[in-house]
C-alpha cells in the first residue's frame, strides 16, 4: 500500500500567491546571475561559459523549484540537473563556497522579492514561505555538495594515480616528459630526495580500534600536510609506515626542510624520521637507494626523529659499506658484550646528543651513573667518550657493528 504525503497548501500574501514576484523566471535568473558575477563571484571566478550556460540555467532550475513549492507542489527526489552542473563546476575547479554563496544570495534576492508585496497581516504565511524556502534549500544545498563531492574523489584519484605513476617513473629512472605533460606537472632538474620512516600511532595498538583505519588516517595527514606545504611539486611514494618523497630542490632551504619534517611529524602525530640526499633528476633512482640505506643506518643508531642529511652523515654511511675496515670498527665494542648496561648507555648517550641528563632519564638512572658508565667504557674500549676523539670511535664502532651480522 502506498503512502502518499498530505498536499502541501498554495501560500498567499495580500490574497495574492506568494509565487507571483518569482514567476517571470528568465528574467529573475538574469538578473540574479548578474548579481552573483557583480558582488558574489568577481575577477573570473566562474569560468565565462559557465556563467552564460550552468549558471544561468541552475538559477532558472531553483526558481522553477521555488515558484512550485510556493504553489503546493513537492520538490523532484532528485535533481540531476543540478547535479551534472555541480560535477562539472567540481572538475573546473570552482570552489564549492562561491558555488553556496550564490545559491544563499539568490535565496535572499527572492525572499526580498516576497516580502516586499507582504503586509502585516501575512505574518503566518511569510513564516510559511520560509520554512518551505528553507527545505527547498537544504534539498538543493544536499544534492550539490554530493555530487561536488563525488567528482572531487574522482579528480583527486586520479591525479594520485597520475603523481605515483610519474614518481614510480623517475626513481625507476624511467624517460617521463611526455608521462609529465599528461600529467601537468613540470620535472624539476633537481630534487631532494626524502626517505621517511614513519612509526605507528599509539592507538594502532589500541584493541578497541581497527589499527588499519587508524594507520591509514594517519597516512592522509601526512599526505594532506605534505600538499599544504609543497602543493603539487612534491611528489611521493608513501605507505602507512613511510616511503620516498621528491620535492625540487630550493623549495626550501636547510632549516626549512627541518621545519617540513617537523610539520609532517605534528599532523601524523608521531616522530618521523628522515634522510635526505640532493641529486640530479637522472640521479633520483641511485639518490633514493642511497637515502634509503642512510635511513637505515640512522634508525640502527636508535637516534631521536627528525631530518638527517647526507653530507652530514657521509662519514658515517662510508663505515656501512663491507671491507676490513668495518670489521676492525665494529670489532671495539666487543669488550662490552659482556657489560650490555655499558653497551646501552652509550648508545643511548649518543642516540641523545650526549645529553647527560636526558639519557639519565630515559635508562631511569641518576647523571652520576650516566658518567661512571661512560668512564667505564673509556676503561674497557680505550676510547674515551667524553673526548671527541674517543667519540668518533664509538659512534662509528656502534655503526659498523649494527652491520657485522648483515651479508656483504
Amino acid at each position: 500500500m502506498s503512502v502518499h504525503n498530505p498536499p502541501r497548501p498554495s501560500l498567499t500574501v495580500s490574497g495574492k500567491p506568494m509565487s507571483l514576484p518569482l514567476k517571470d523566471v528568465r528574467a529573475l535568473s538574469r538578473q540574479m546571475v548578474g548579481h552573483f558575477v557583480e558582488h558574489v563571484a568577481p575577477c573570473g571566478t566562474l569560468p565565462g561559459d559557465a556563467i552564460s550556460g550552468d549558471v544561468t540555467t541552475i538559477t532558472r532550475i531553483c526558481l522553477e523549484f521555488a515558484v512550485g513549492m510556493l504553489d503546493g507542489r513537492d520538490i523532484p527526489s532528485k535533481q540531476q540537473r543540478l547535479q551534472d552542473a555541480a560535477s562539472a563546476w567540481a572538475r573546473e575547479g570552482v570552489p564549492i563556497d562561491t558555488i553556496h554563496h550564490s545559491i544563499a544570495e539568490g535565496f535572499k534576492i527572492g525572499l526580498d522579492l516576497v516580502i516586499e508585496s507582504a503586509s502585516g497581516q501575512d505574518f503566518d504565511s511569510l513564516v510559511g514561505g520560509v520554512k518551505v524556502v528553507m527545505e527547498l534549500l537544504d534539498s538543493i544545498t544536499a544534492q550539490i555538495s554530493m555530487a561536488y563531492v563525488r567528482e572531487l574523489r574522482g579528480v583527486v584519484s586520479e591525479h594520485h594515480t597520475a603523481v605515483h605513476t610519474l614518481t614510480s617513473a623517475l626513481l625507476g629512472g624511467h624517460s617521463t616528459s611526455t608521462m609529465a605533460r599528461e600529467c601537468g606537472i613540470t620535472i624539476a632538474e633537481t630534487y631532494a630526495v626524502f626517505a621517511l620512516s614513519i612509526p605507528q600511532h599509539r592507538e594502532e595498538a589500541n584493541p578497541a580500534l581497527d589499527s588499519k583505519v587508524v594507520a591509514r588516517r594517519k597516512l592522509r595527514r601526512v599526505q594532506a600536510e605534505l600538499a599544504k606545504r609543497c602543493g603539487e611539486s612534491a611528489l611521493s611514494l608513501l605507505s602507512v609506515d613511510g616511503g620516498t618523497v621528491l620535492i625540487p630542490a630550493g623549495t626550501f632551504d636547510k632549516e626549512g626542510m627541518i621545519a617540513l619534517i617537523a610539520q609532517l611529524s605534528q599532523a601524523a602525530q608521531v616522530g618521523i624520521t628522515a634522510a635526505m640526499v640532493e641529486t640530479s633528476t637522472t640521479g633520483v633512482p641511485d639518490a633514493a637507494d642511497q637515502a634509503h640505506e642512510l635511513l637505515d643506518m640512522v634508525q640502527r643508531l636508535e637516534v631521536t626523529s627528525g631530518l638527517y642529511r647526507f653530507d652530514e652523515l657521509a662519514l658515517e654511511y662510508q663505515l656501512t659499506r663491507p671491507g676490513p675496515g668495518r670489521e676492525f670498527l665494529g670489532s671495539l665494542l666487543d669488550p662490552l658484550d659482556q657489560y650490555p648496561e655499558l653497551l646501552e648507555t652509550l648508545q643511548r648517550h649518543i642516540a641523545n646528543n650526549l645529553n647527560r641528563q636526558r639519557t639519565a632519564r630515559v635508562l631511569h638512572v641518576h647523571t652520576n651513573t650516566v658518567d661512571y658508565r661512560l668512564k667505564r667504557i673509556g676503561q674497557l674500549t680505550g676510547f674515551d667518550p667524553t673526548q671527541p676523539s674517543g667519540l668518533w670511535y664509538l659512534r662509528s664502532a656502534l655503526v659498523a657493528r649494527s652491520y657485522r651480522s648483515v651479508p656483504a
